[in-house]
């Protein structure tokens, strides 16, 4: 009999990995002082070498929780590179990096280096000197949470104990980090070549064989497809090739399910994918025919390993990778697809034809997923066999049966072989229904509303959505361990192609007619609907994703007869008016949304997402405010919108972003009391005066205000603010930050570039003891005096209240940069200060770096 349980299951040579690939080669962990001079050289040096290197002040988006990105990022890489500085232990963020990698590399799925710049070894182990100093600090602050500081001290002697680099005085920087890079490099790819043979039945030789078509050593432009009907793993291969090779070329790019990708956005949304993976991320192209032109501007002289997998139409390469005189010498380009004839029409004549796996590869797989090993058990070798014919030996068929089929008695497997016998060998999705038909029926739901809707979609938002509609972590947790579902990269929801086709055809097998189904997702079965107010209770799930440039005029009363719909995706329609809205929505996503109001009877006490990008909204109805499930609403770039709803009733709301609503002047009072509320995003509200006199928004993680040029006075502040970790104020025009600021113990960032009219600080601003990063323009703090003054007061100011090393090194030192005479003048103003002046001169002169940075005018 089958086994019991499955804990782990290795991939096969499918269209996806089944475990997380990691998403950086490399992470740094550094103190500020080695920032601006050894971190970014060897920062630099890796990605010159085309190594992913994550750099906090560069790879964590606006408004993402600093702590937990950070430490998501630590375990979503390959290598951890740890810069041991004089001052390192005395950030207990630091700390609190070292002791997560640590724990990485102890469960086995991390690589750490530690480096020594300009310290001793046994100083860091044994913690001596300036990493004595910095845990007397931590024992005394943290002298309730002992095990915590105790944590730190293992995680220093547990790296030192590794092997590592050290830096001594007299050493040439260039070289020692030349030595850095060459170790990691040859590191990563042992790594990568270790990751493809352990994941992958059959890969390796494949690879090879696709690596001796691409010719490498040649300096031609070349063109290679690789061609094979839909399943045998054509983008595995060359994703395998395109990480086992990438280091050898100074530009890469892999364009993932091309296909699809086009029809949902459009090729300039995938040339603007493949402009930010070659490191012009900020660039956007205006049409197809002048991305094509930045593309070729970029890339004529650069070599460059590009992979656009999954192509189904000629345009897409037209507009992608033009032909081989777009790219520099020695550049590769991989093409796959299930069209040959489009290959040649292409004029690519180098074709690898993806080779089936052959009957021990085949039954290995199979093994591997039915039995959790790599060779069935005796008393299945012959049904073994048989599932492996039947299979045709097709990776994703035998993935999927075999995981349907784990746990499952001798007289199931035999009731399905007896079904396959009746398919005919061309039917795959056929093949692949029977696992679709052992499950649950929640399951099957879940499986389908993935397939028609989210395929793409982060888990977590796709959770929160359908919680209430179904027992989503168990019913997600069984459609991955049968090989439905995958997660890329842990959190993005995914399946094949012939999986989500499979789930399509079972969808349009509910009835003829389109209206009677349960989910439509086709634009013409879409459209007709809408327009000819066909709809009926039947439908629950509706997706219209119309051409770039298309628009489409819809009936007012398009959705009258739909009261089930509980998924709604739509955009760019017109309307003159809308008549009804189903109050059963959890999911509203409509961009572009062409009316001023949503119907007045719309009161959806199920939704949990309002997602309206562009709309015409002025305001929401006020009924809005009696819904307890809503989590996020997304009004951003809503130019209409002039004031928010009442607040008082969104319970659970977790984020509000309202960024680029220009002409919002009003956030209802409420606001300031929501106890849930995560993100609170209003950048670039222009008319945006005030907020409520008082927040006490005890789960804010970060608050966004960049921008809001009309922001004059900045609220109170409650007192369970503890969690705000991120607070953005450049370009507002506030003129002091409020004293209870202090309050915001928890605060990790603060933005404050910009700020023209800012003039003081509050006397306690030091109890912002957690700032790691903090941005901010003096300007007028003392009057219109100019820099120079200006720096001086602020020296002298702050250095009487500071009261530690740590406090001043993260305030005063700010003061000290804008050139030698104004260090000078920084110095003297602060040793007028009480005996904090000692302290405060030498945080200036001993480090190099500054966390608070003032920008000159």
């Amino acid at each position: 009999m089958a086994s019991t349980s499955i804990q782990t299951v290795r991939s096969s040579f499918t269209s996806a990995f089944s475990k997380p690939q990691p998403e950086y080669d490399v992470f740094l962990s550094f103190r500020g002082e080695t920032r601006c001079k050894f971190t970014d050289h060897l920062y630099h040096a890796l990605v010159d070498r085309k190594v992913t290197t994550f750099r906090d002040d560069k790879e964590l988006e606006l408004g993402e929780s600093i702590k937990l990105e950070l430490l998501k990022a630590i375990e979503k890489s390959r290598i951890a590179v740890i810069i041991f500085s004089e001052n390192y232990a005395s950030s207990t963020w630091c700390l609190e990096e070292l002791a997560k990698i640590v724990e990485c590399r102890d469960r086995g799925i991390l690589t750490v280096l530690p480096i020594f710049y300009h310290v001793e070894p046994t100083d860091v182990r044994h913690q001596k000197n300036t990493f004595a100093e910095a845990f007397a600090k931590h024992e005394k602050r943290f002298e309730e949470n002992p095990k915590m500081v105790q944590k730190w001290r293992a995680a220093l002697t547990n790296v030192t104990n590794l092997a590592g680099e050290r830096l001594k005085d007299g050493v040439h920087e260039a070289n020692f980090i030349r030595s850095i890079v060459q170790w990691i490099y040859s590191k990563l790819k042992e790594k990568r070549s270790n990751d493809i043979e352990d994941d992958l039945v059959g890969i390796s030789s494949r690879v090879e064989e696709m690596i001796s078509y691409l010719d490498l050593e040649s300096t031609d432009v070349h063109f290679i497809g690789i061609c094979e009907k839909s399943g045998m793993g054509k983008t595995t291969l060359a994703r395998a090739v395109f990480d086992k090779i990438l280091n050898q070329f100074e530009a890469c790019s892999f364009l993932e399910n091309v296909r699809e990708e086009s029809k949902a956005h459009g090729l300039k949304t995938l040339q603007e994918r493949l402009l930010c993976d070659i490191g012009k991320g900020g660039l956007r192209v205006k049409d197809e025919h002048k991305g094509m032109q930045v593309i070729s501007d970029i890339l004529h002289n650069k070599k460059v390993l590009i992979v656009v997998d999954d192509v189904s139409e000629r345009s897409q390469l037209e507009k992608l990778v033009g032909k081989g005189d777009l790219f520099g010498k020695g550049s590769r380009i991989i093409v796959t697809t299930e069209d040959k004839d489009l290959l040649a029409s292409y004029e690519i004549k180098i074709v690898y034809k993806a080779r089936g796996l052959n009957e021990v590869e085949a039954l290995q797989l199979f093994s591997l997923n039915a039995f959790n090993k790599p060779h069935c058990e005796n008393d299945f070798l012959e049904d073994c066999n048989n599932f492996v014919e039947y299979a045709q030996r097709i990776p994703l068929v035998l993935k999927v049966l075999g995981s349907y089929l784990c746990t499952r008695t001798k007289n199931e497997w035999e009731s399905a072989q007896n079904q396959l016998r009746a398919i005919p060998h061309e039917k795959t999705t056929k093949k692949l229904r029977i696992a679709f038909d052992g499950l649950g029926a929640e399951e099957k739901k879940l499986f389908l509303d993935i397939a028609c809707f989210f395929k793409g979609e982060e888990k977590n938002c796709v959770a929160d959505i359908l919680k209430s509609v179904y027992f989503l972590d168990i019913n997600l947790k069984n459609l991955i361990d049968k090989s439905l579902i995958t997660l890329v990269g842990g959190e993005k929801l995914w399946m094949h192609n012939l999986l989500q086709q499979m789930g399509w055809e079972i969808v349009s097998e509910e009835s003829e007619e389109a209206r009677e189904r349960s989910r439509l997702w086709h634009c013409d079965d879409v459209l007709d609907v809408l327009k000819n107010n066909t709809g009926t209770k039947h439908i629950e799930g509706m997706l219209l994703r119309l051409p770039p440039d298309e628009e489409e005029e819809l009936n007012a009363e398009s959705f009258s007869k739909m009261n089930k719909l509980r998924l709604l995706k739509i955009c760019k329609v017109r309307l003159s008016c809308l008549s009804y809205l189903p109050n059963e929505l959890c999911l509203l996503e409509w961009h572009d949304y062409p009316l001023e109001s949503l119907p007045n009877s719309f009161q959806p006490g199920e939704l949990v997402e309002l997602i309206m990008h562009r709309s015409c909204l002025q305001q929401l109805p006020s009924e809005f405010s009696k819904l307890g499930k809503l989590k996020l609403i997304d009004l951003s770039d809503s130019q209409n919108l002039t004031r928010t709803p009442d607040f008082t009733g969104f319970s659970n709301i977790e984020r509000l972003n309202f960024q680029g609503c220009t002409r919002l002047h009003e956030l209802h009072p409420s606001v300031g009391g929501l106890k849930r509320l995560i993100l609170l995003n209003l950048k670039d509200c222009k008319c945006l005066k005030n907020l409520p006199y008082e927040l006490n928004l005890e789960s804010l993680k970060t608050l966004i205000l960049s921008g809001c040029s009309r922001f004059k006075k900045f609220p109170r502040i409650g007192r369970n603010m503890r969690t705000l970790l991120e607070l953005y104020l450049d370009g507002t025009a506030i003129e002091v930050l409020p004293p209870t600021i202090r309050r915001l113990t928890g605060l990790i960032l603060l933005n404050l570039q910009d700020c023209k009219n800012l003039k003081s600080f509050p006397s306690d601003i030091h109890s912002l003891t957690s700032v790691k990063n903090a941005e901010h323009t003096v300007g007028d703090i003392a009057g219109q005096s100019g820099m120079r003054q200006g720096t001086s007061v602020m020296a002298s100011t702050v250095a009487a209240e500071v009261k530690s090393i740590n406090q001043a090194t993260r305030v005063v030192k700010s003061a000290a940069l804008a050139d030698r005479q104004c260090r000078d003048q920084a110095t003297q103003d602060a040793s007028i200060a009480d005996q904090s002046s000692t302290e405060v001169w030498e945080a200036i002169e001993a480090v190099p770096h500054h966390e608070f940075f003032i920008q000159e005018r």
